[in-house]
């Protein structure tokens, strides 16, 4: 698969979870958005190692998102993802902004946080921020066609 970056889109009660070094955090009831980049190899395959994971197949969790795609109360309601070979999620979650978890995936830079909240679906505006950042978006979201859309960028 090609590099990119990505927005995984989660759903879910209020709930308190243990995340590495976080210790326990605290998580609102709503949508939390996870941005992530996907530059190495395997590209945006780094993706469907999320999902796998959230279904219960993969290896332990390794980086702070995957506490969320572990427990149960976190459902990944769609995924937002864009093909480019430069360092773009900082920018994103930038553009995103609004209310963060602090610290929450962004140990390798300079930003509080890779972790934003919203009470209501967030994917339009997420698809927005890509625009904004001058990314071309493609939206999955679970369902008979979710796989087949994260590989070839179509929706349902």
């Amino acid at each position: 698969m090609q590099p990119g970056c990505y927005c995984l889109v989660f759903a879910n009660p209020a709930a308190v979870l243990e995340v590495g070094n976080l210790g326990p955090v605290a998580f609102r009831a709503g949508y939390h958005l996870y941005i992530g980049s996907a530059l190495g190899p395997g590209g945006l395959s780094r993706v469907e190692r999320h999902l796998r994971l959230e279904r219960g197949y993969g290896r332990s969790p390794h980086w702070h998102v995957d506490r969320l795609l572990l427990d149960p109360r976190f459902r990944c309601e769609a995924v937002v993802t864009a093909e480019t070979c430069e360092r773009h999620e900082c920018a994103l979650a930038r553009a995103i902004g609004g209310d963060t978890v602090m610290g929450f995936g962004a140990s390798d830079c300079r930003c509080g946080s890779h972790l934003m909240f919203r009470t209501g679906d967030p994917v339009d505006e997420v698809v927005a921020a890509f625009d904004a950042i001058g990314l071309a978006p493609a939206v999955a979201r679970p369902g008979s066609r979710f796989e087949k859309a994260m590989v070839t960028g179509e929706e349902d």
